[in-house]
């Protein structure tokens, strides 16, 4: 059974609609990331999930349970906003007990959770303190232990790790999918980050606009975007989007790049549907373009480039490549990467196979 199910949901305010007809779908014990920039909808969404907006139009399911109109406390729904909401004058254990002094439960009740929920989050030691003498950390760790000790059966993750340093939001993010682990709660996670989105979602929604344009596993988002939108969105270093032209025949159809022309790719069956001359957009991931030595020992395309910069990234080091005018990147790994220094020319290529390609006009895969 799904444990929330979105069909349709608007939400306006004034002439900005930042929910349009949502539709989402997650299953009980689910983690479930939720991937789009800023205004995109996200908070929005949340918002009006767990009662604190109203929606204009729409349908809210809980456990299979019509919500949409239920008070916020009937949902079973918590939410960890992007700053942390802690009460600065009561210790951590007031912030803790908190929410259970709403839900007016016994002093045992609220004791014992307490100390498992200072226990799953390593807070234990910290109970006593102010949260200002807390760390960053321990102050994400209290705003999601607020949230957990309430026993939702949907939890929903607001950016809530924009906050933190890069080490805290890594060693944050492997607590989460422990807190997940654990408790087999179902999770919904917002984010603007595509490596948070991939590294901890087992389904990833992308939102554009208040509406949800793609949802797959990140798998299938990376290897099969169903827009030049989703194929941006997902993979670092982005992918390389180039404009290229239908040409050849009605039989036989080609794509003209700037570099080069390339029949062959699983889009050929469906590029006879286009006219020659129709604006396309070539689209080739970094990853999948590699260093030629030898034009003839190679099977696939052949192009020649010049390196423009390099990125280096430790292990692994992006080169921007020049060719025929066109702007690509690539990725070696650092020990290839130190053959090729800015201004040397280099034969590159690539399986045609991976690539993908799209109608310039809508931005529309065509496969």
């Amino acid at each position: 059974m799904s444990a929330l199910k979105v069909t349709g949901l608007i939400k306006h305010f004034g002439d900005v609609k930042a929910v349009d007809g949502l539709d989402l779908d997650v299953e009980k014990g689910e983690f479930f990331a939720l991937l789009g920039p800023s205004a995109s909808g996200k908070t929005t969404s949340f918002r009006t999930i767990c009662g604190i907006e109203a929606p204009d139009s729409g349908s809210i399911f809980l456990d299979g349970q019509d919500m949409t109109n239920s008070p916020m406390r009937d949902r079973g729904v918590a939410m960890v906003f992007q700053t942390f909401a802690l009460y600065p004058h009561l210790s951590i254990r007031e912030n803790l007990e908190f929410p259970l002094l709403q839900m007016k439960l016994g002093k045992a009740e609220i004791s014992k959770r307490v100390g498992e929920t200072a226990e799953l989050l390593k807070l234990s030691h910290t109970l006593d303190r102010k949260p200002g003498t807390a760390s960053g950390g321990e102050q994400q760790r209290i705003a999601i232990g607020r949230a957990l000790i309430r026993h939702p059966e949907l939890l929903l993750l607001d950016e809530p790790l924009t906050n933190l340093d890069a080490k805290l939001r890594h060693d944050t993010r492997a607590e989460f999918k422990r807190i997940h682990r654990e408790r087999g709660i179902t999770i919904i996670y917002a984010t603007p980050d595509e490596l948070e989105a991939l590294t901890l979602g087992d389904r990833i929604g992308v939102l554009k606009d208040g509406k949800m344009v793609q949802v797959g596993t990140p798998d299938e988002l990376y290897e099969a975007p169903d827009n030049t939108y989703v194929a941006g969105m997902v993979g670092s270093p982005r992918i390389n989007l180039i404009d290229a032209t239908r040409k050849g025949t009605d039989a036989n159809p080609e794509i003209a790049a700037p570099f080069g022309d390339y029949s062959g790719g699983s889009w050929m069956q469906a590029l006879k549907d286009f006219p020659i001359g129709e604006q396309l957009i070539f689209g080739i991931r970094p990853h999948e373009i590699v260093p030629v030595e030898n034009r003839a020992d190679f099977q696939g395309p052949t192009f020649d480039a010049e390196v423009h910069m390099t990125e280096p990234l430790g292990d692994v080091v992006i080169l921007d490549l020049i060719a025929n005018q066109s702007r690509l990147k690539m990725v070696l790994p650092e020990e290839q990467a130190t053959a090729y220094q800015v201004g040397m020319k280099m034969t590159c290529g690539f399986d045609v196979g991976s690539t993908q390609l799209f109608a310039k006009e809508t931005g529309t895969v065509i496969r």
